[in-house]
């Protein structure tokens, strides 16, 4: 699953490939933003965490799962 995260006040957004699912993904994202939590945590397919403070979240866009392609074909 794709996921990318806007943080307020930086030039550029985290992208990151993880293996949970998108509900999880909202889940930890909605504790966040309500205040459960005061960081976001998420890590990715290689086990390297990601910590966002919650208050400088500025967007989440989720993905669909991406497949990796081989070679110079295109399917």
């Amino acid at each position: 699953m794709e996921v990318k995260i806007g943080v307020q006040h930086a030039p550029r957004e985290i992208v990151l490939e993880s293996g949970v699912s998108a509900e999880e993904v909202e889940r930890a994202v909605a504790e966040a933003l309500t205040g459960k939590t005061q960081l976001l945590s998420l890590t990715d397919d290689k086990g390297r965490k990601v910590l966002v403070p919650a208050d400088r979240v500025a967007y989440v866009e989720i993905g669909e799962p991406s497949t990796r392609r081989v070679g110079f074909g295109a399917l």
